[in-house]
């Protein structure tokens, strides 16, 4: 497959577009982002390396920290995980306080923040240092040493995150959070200002296109079985209330943040990253979205 070609092609389509997102300004430091930066790497099985565009600029990985943090605790715990968060689809905003008082306590999924939260709290009591512990992952998968917490953004995040406080203390109130609020917090919005480059992005991603193996290392993170199950979610789940949409337009297992950043999987084949930080209304890379259906439409290769 000639990707290059595909990624060159793809791009000078899309950046021809009238992006109508907006950069996420409720967080301050991420509207100091320049809005027209837009980037696409992609890895393939081989672990040849495609880029196009602002592929190498850091950028704030947010939600796609999900991810990561509820495959270390699941692969911790197995399947007790789903005794404190669900694996369903929400049908309602990230940040949404409404399903939480009809299903005491237990988030949705662990995408939306109230579920995010809850695996915050499950990785400050079974890591000893959860913050550390979680960088040095994330530079092993990427085989980068620099990747590093933006303290700029973490702070933003806390001195705006009301709705995450509220969201935290009533999970809380139904037994479901252990820990103290404020440490929690502390984690969640750490992990969120986690800064990757396009190229970072897709080498992380690169265990769940792997069967849950780590290519270079060849160590097995994952066993095949919960691999799967974190592709189901990221299919399901991976685009808050626009995950269904994005399954039919793209048809691969994904996860974006507002930050900008999209990842995607196509498992055995490559994985696919693409920073643009306009969103459109569901919290989601407009040019991403974009960007990712036609890179299936053009190569006709989903998982479908």
């Amino acid at each position: 497959m000639a990707y290059q070609d595909i990624l060159d092609g793809i791009y000078n389509e899309v950046i021809q577009i009238e992006n109508t997102g907006k950069v996420a300004d409720y967080i301050p430091e991420l509207a100091k982002v320049d809005a027209n930066k837009f980037g696409i790497a992609l890895v393939d099985k081989h672990q040849n390396v495609f880029t196009k565009g602002d592929a190498l600029e850091k950028f704030s990985i947010q939600s796609i920290s999900k991810v990561i943090t509820t495959s270390l605790i699941f692969s911790k715990i197995g399947n007790d995980l789903w005794e404190r968060v669900g694996y369903e689809p929400s049908g309602n905003s990230f940040n949404s306080l409404v399903q939480l008082e009809n299903e005491n306590g237990i988030p949705r999924n662990p995408f939306i923040n109230a579920g995010a939260l809850v695996i915050a709290d499950l990785m400050l009591d079974h890591f000893e240092n959860p913050k550390k512990f979680l960088l040095d992952f994330v530079r092993d998968l990427t085989e980068n040493p620099n990747i590093n917490y933006n303290e700029n953004v973490a702070q933003s995040e806390k001195a705006f995150g009301y709705r995450n406080a509220a969201l935290v203390n009533f999970i809380k109130s139904f037994g479901n959070i252990k820990n103290e609020p404020e440490a929690v917090l502390d984690f969640y919005y750490h992990q969120c200002s986690i800064e990757m480059t396009c190229v970072d992005l897709a080498k992380c991603f690169q265990v769940f296109s792997n069967n849950g193996v780590i290519p270079k290392s060849d160590k097995k993170f994952l066993s095949t079985s919960k691999c799967k199950r974190m592709n189901a979610l990221m299919q399901m789940c991976g685009f808050y209330d626009q995950a269904g949409e994005f399954t039919f337009k793209v048809g691969l297992p994904g996860k974006s943040g507002v930050g900008g950043g999209v990842v995607a999987v196509f498992p055995n084949h490559y994985t696919v990253a693409v920073w643009s930080p306009k969103l459109n209304k569901k919290g989601n890379s407009f040019y991403g979205l974009e960007t990712l259906e036609r890179l299936t439409t053009e190569t006709s290769l989903s998982i479908f």
